[in-house]
């Protein structure tokens, strides 16, 4: 059974990943490290969400590794989108769900008042190697915060639309973006190499 956090227990929460001290087994630790190949067929509410949400992300992880920096910044006319700025826009969610919303902090991630989709617009300098680093760096930042957690109910410090959103559905809608993200790095990589399948 699921317990709820006590008031005052995310600034703890916030502290404790911060300083490294996470949940060690004791909330939802080993969320997301799932090794299996194949989707689960049955388990537990962790683990079930975990393997998708960790499946998502090493398909996109996938998708971009081995591209050249051209690559990487190849496009499909009519759409602008490139398999660069997939990775840099989904590094970019992961710090906005967990560090801005979650637990109340700022996102630094390609910040620009003058154009709200940088993440979708790399500057010539900006890199493929760097992005992925980035989007690894919030992953650890995100496991770290689910690992201290001990309720899916737990809500985020700051809202959405006005509403509450809870761990649970942090969770499941971070599984929806990749997955739609996912579908089109698919086709950018198909027609960069040929590349195809997870």
């Amino acid at each position: 059974m699921w317990v709820t956090f006590p008031v005052g227990a995310v600034a703890t929460l916030g502290a404790a990943v911060e300083a490294n001290e996470v949940g060690h087994g004791k909330g939802l630790g080993g969320l997301v490290r799932s090794t299996t190949p194949e989707p689960l067929s049955a388990g537990t509410e962790s683990e079930i969400l975990g393997w998708f949400l960790d499946y998502s992300r090493a398909v996109l992880v996938r998708k971009a590794e081995g591209l050249t920096e051209a690559q990487a910044r190849a496009t499909v006319p009519p759409s602008s989108l490139t398999i660069l700025g997939l990775v840099r826009h989904l590094a970019g969610v992961e710090e906005y769900w967990w560090t801005e919303m979650f637990l109340g902090r700022e996102a630094i991630l390609w910040v620009d008042d003058d154009d709200p989709d940088r993440d979708f617009h790399p500057s010539e300098s900006d890199t493929l190697d760097d992005a992925l680093a980035a989007l690894r760096t919030q992953i650890a930042a995100g496991n770290a915060t689910l690992e201290a957690a001990v309720s899916f109910d737990q809500l985020a410090v700051r809202e959405r639309r006005g509403n509450s959103v809870s761990l649970r559905w942090i969770v499941v809608h971070l599984i929806e973006e990749y997955s739609r993200h996912c579908g089109h790095a698919d086709f950018l990589r198909e027609a960069i190499d040929g590349l195809t399948g997870d």
